[in-house]
């Protein structure tokens, strides 16, 4: 079934302008006025929370089909995250799930691996937010896929990339906040660090993987193949430390569970006031100072050292000294090194994403205001050196003069 299905999107891919197929080729697929430019298009979700759905949401905005698979009763896990609901709905899950259908379907079975990789075969783009690794234990990782879609756009959302010192461990949007320094930098100058009201780093990084996907789409439609895209974060609470600040994030019951048992606060797990979400919202603040007593009895090092592994979300909030040293930075590529032309040597953050089929544009420093006038005149609309000597004469256009 999966090797006809395979056939025939991949005879999909070449079809010619104006013929109808289920491969989605960048031709235009109606001519009325209100064709979106997504029409046609299929997203097969695997993501949970919030970056991986917000990118996905984004993309039904613009009319792909958004197939979102979740765990047969539980779901995705922000349905029950709350205060505040919508009578028994969460309206943290409402918010970022709009234009999308759900399908149930445990992936534990292996029929259920079967329906995804079905699934994958009549889709597009396969987007999800796993730790590196699992899905590939499933038969479901980007090789597994490869196989039997090899047109398919896949996007691998993750805490800290596929690989590195912390790939392995589980990412949200506080803890990649602290550890990428954008907590030190938030707040009063002299007060401690403050984690923005809103999760910027998970919406920054579902846009990142829109824009991305989008681009994986373009380049299939260049070059008839899918690729690989890996984009990463690089809820939760700040606590302080005996010698500086941690992120945790126990999102859920298991979370949590486990959080206690290394704080060696077990009493907590079976509390009538924390037993679920919801109850440890409403008992917040009684909740956060036991929690920050504890937190304030050994230094951030040896709790980095008891979480490690755990598979609760946790992270030292660093300074951008720091963040510019981090393992896991330097290793992802995000600091590139270039030569200015004025300055000299800079370091600056680079890209958020990887691609497996390319790689990104070699690096150029910022430009000065100018300095690439004459050039793009000529390249780009042929003007010859009399008619651009002439508009840098009378002010229409400036060239940097090089020093």
């Amino acid at each position: 079934m999966l090797a006809r299905i395979a056939a025939l999107r991949r005879i999909g891919l070449i079809c010619g302008p104006g013929s109808r197929r289920e491969v989605w080729t960048g031709s235009r697929q109606s001519d009325t006025d209100n064709a979106k430019p997504l029409e046609d298009v299929k997203i097969l979700d695997l993501t949970r929370v919030l970056a991986g759905p917000f990118a996905t949401m984004n993309l039904g905005d613009l009319g792909a089909e958004v197939i979102k698979v979740e765990r047969p009763g539980a779901g995705d896990d922000t349905r029950t995250w709350g205060p505040p609901f919508v009578g028994k709905e969460s309206t943290y899950f409402l918010s970022v799930n709009r234009n999308k259908k759900s399908i149930a379907v445990n992936m534990k079975d292996p029929k259920g691996v079967k329906i995804i990789k079905e699934l994958a075969a009549v889709c597009d783009v396969f987007v999800e937010n796993y730790i590196p690794g699992k899905l590939s234990a499933m038969g479901l990782g980007y090789e597994d896929i490869d196989k039997i879609a090899p047109h398919i756009v896949y996007c691998s959302i993750t805490g800290y990339g596929q690989t590195g010192p912390l790939s392995q461990r589980a990412g949200y949007d506080a803890v990649a906040s602290a550890i990428s320094g954008l907590m030190n930098i938030t707040g009063p100058e002299d007060g401690d660090p403050v984690r923005p009201g809103v999760a910027m780093t998970d919406l920054a990084t579902g846009l990142y993987a829109y824009g991305a996907i989008m681009a994986g789409l373009i380049q299939r439609y260049k070059t008839g193949k899918g690729l690989f895209i890996d984009c990463n974060l690089l809820s939760s609470q700040a606590f302080k430390t005996k010698d500086g600040y941690l992120v945790v994030g126990a999102g859920n019951n298991q979370q949590f569970a486990t959080m206690c048992k290394i704080l060696n606060l077990p009493e907590l797990i079976d509390d009538c006031k924390y037993k679920t979400n919801h109850l440890r919202v409403q008992n917040r603040k009684e909740l956060i100072k036991i929690l920050s007593a504890r937190f304030k009895e050994e230094i951030t090092n040896e709790w980095l050292h008891l979480f490690e592994g755990s598979g609760v979300p946790y992270g030292p909030i660093n300074n951008m000294k720091n963040v510019f040293a981090e393992p896991q930075v330097l290793h992802n590529g995000l600091i590139m090194e270039m030569k200015h032309p004025t300055v000299g040597k800079i370091s600056v953050p680079g890209p958020a994403v990887r691609y497996s089929k390319f790689k990104m544009s070699e690096a150029r420093p910022p430009p000065l205001l100018g300095q690439h006038t004459t050039h793009i005149l000529k390249e780009a609309l042929r003007y010859d050196d009399r008619t651009i000597d002439e508009l840098i004469r009378t002010g229409v256009v400036h060239q940097h003069e090089a020093e």
